[in-house]
């Protein structure tokens, strides 16, 4: 059912994106009968989902472009393209509006292609379709650079195409691995530049140069700044299909749904440190940890994945005896698993401000800011946590915006006081007494910390915080007692 309703939304995402290029109005009837004679470009542009590995939706975009876009009326060109972000874009040229229409209808009620729809992030899904000035001739390209923009009001656009022109005559068309420059316009006056390019090296060198170049700044005078919106994409079939640290994790967690046994050869046979104090150390001990598994299997739904050099963690929902929610860290050595720790807990109810323990924010952003973010959040731990330095607290976490995961716990300042406050009336504790390990992604810091909590056990905590700005806006985490030594099955201790 849930199958169903993803492809559904993105579906209505696609067909409501589409409404809104081809309104049909007065003021637009000129350019609605231009864009039905000339050919169209269809930008499509999406975010998949963060269970979804690379090499299989590349594989699987391959097979929609060969087995169904390719055999529709009117069909030119298709092209897919992925960025450093892994954003994707898919592009399709068509020999009129006409025949994009057409093929959308297709699609939508095409049920081959629900498996493709259901591997896109729906809310991430952008699409627009504009009248080209030429149609695609730039075979041996790599890399597509794709801006979008609105031209000011009151701009001489006679003028502004001239300078268009001369951006391609005067400077790109000059630059080594340059194959060739598109531009169009939708219904609504928003223009489109393509540029095609041999390789992403040759277009890097020349991005540079022309924002520095006089014509640059003519061209670019004319534009909405804040409706620009750019991308650049190395086409799929040229981007490097071995699996990343993450997509190797991801896979390894998604086979005890699939049952594909692939992934076990992800983890170095000969060393795997086992700090789950459950499971026996090593391969073998992975191994008989499986054989237990109940009838049904154990099930898993990655719900977000980090990559920190070697180290690779995530936030999953398991069905591992009974509903349960975990952090599970990876360390990699040559590119295989050597090492795994985790924390779990089971499934609670949805916490005061209606929140539950996976839900909320899973974008990665400022993944410049990475090793800062890392770095405020260790100095936090420190300061507030371990050195209950209070006065602090609204320096590390952001007083108007603090979302909050914790089953118990309430959004905001508020919520963390009143949590406290309860804590201290009934004589239970949450102490922080030492920080073992920080891994971050961009927006998101992992900790993972050692303490007492409720009536003194020892416990461990895994904190997950999303920041914005420098401070702490969101917060999950994961907290479980640790057990006795004496239940240990292995010596490796929990951190």
């Amino acid at each position: 059912m849930k199958y169903t309703i993803q492809l559904a939304f993105i579906l209505m995402a696609l067909l409501f994106s589409h409404c809104t290029v081809t309104k049909n109005t007065t003021e637009s009837l000129k350019d609605k009968v231009s864009m039905e004679t000339k050919t169209i470009m269809e930008v499509t542009t999406f975010k998949t989902n963060p269970n979804v590995i690379h090499a299989d939706f590349s594989k699987r975009d391959a097979q929609v472009e060969s087995d169904f876009t390719s055999k529709q009326p009117g069909f030119i060109k298709r092209q897919s393209g992925v960025n450093e972000k892994g954003e994707y874009v898919v592009i399709v040229f068509w020999q009129s509006l006409a025949d994009a229409d057409a093929s959308m209808g297709k699609f939508m009620s095409d049920a081959s292609v629900a498996d493709y729809a259901q591997m896109i992030n729906g809310p991430s899904m952008k699409m627009a379709r504009y009248t080209m000035d030429k149609t695609f001739d730039a075979d041996g390209s790599q890399f597509v650079e794709v801006m979008s923009f609105d031209v000011k009001q009151g701009t001489d656009m006679a003028k502004f195409n001239a300078t268009n022109q001369r951006v391609e005559t005067d400077f790109t068309g000059k630059r080594d691995g340059f194959l060739q420059r598109l531009t169009g316009v939708d219904e609504k006056g928003k223009q489109v530049v393509a540029v095609y390019w041999a390789s992403k090296a040759l277009s890097d060198a020349a991005l540079q140069p022309f924002m520095s170049a006089p014509i640059a700044g003519e061209f670019m005078q004319n534009m909405v700044e804040s409706s620009i919106s750019m991308g650049r994409y190395n086409y799929l079939k040229f981007t490097d299909m071995s699996l990343t640290k993450k997509e190797k994790v991801v896979a390894l967690l998604n086979s005890f749904n699939t049952g594909d046994q692939t992934p076990i050869s992800y983890i170095n046979p000969e060393k795997y440190i086992q700090h789950n104090l459950t499971a026996p150390d090593g391969l073998a001990g992975f191994g008989e940890l499986m054989k237990n598994a109940p009838p049904q299997g154990f099930k898993a739904n990655v719900v977000r994945a980090f990559e920190d050099g070697d180290y690779v963690f995530t936030h999953t929902v398991y069905d591992f005896f009974g509903p349960k929610v975990g952090f599970d860290i990876f360390r990699f050595e040559n590119d295989l698993i050597v090492e795994h720790w985790d924390n779990l807990i089971e499934v609670q109810p949805a916490n005061p401000s209606g929140r539950t323990q996976t839900d909320g924010a899973a974008d990665i952003t400022d993944k410049e800011k990475t090793e800062a973010n890392k770095a405020t959040i260790k100095s936090f731990i420190n300061d507030v946590l371990l050195n209950h330095e209070n006065d602090k607290l609204t320096t590390y976490i952001n007083p108007t915006k603090y979302l909050q995961h914790n089953p118990a716990v309430a959004d905001g300042l508020e919520g963390f006081g009143a949590a406290m406050k309860y804590f201290a009336e009934n004589g239970l504790v949450m102490e922080y007494d030492k920080l073992h390990m920080v891994l971050g992604e961009g927006n998101f810091v992992l900790t993972v910390s050692e303490g007492k909590f409720g009536k003194g056990d020892h416990t461990s905590f895994y904190d997950l915080f999303r920041l914005e700005n420098g401070q702490i806006v969101e917060h999950w985490d994961v907290i479980e007692t640790i057990l006795p030594k004496s239940e240990w099955k292995n010596d490796n201790g929990k951190f």
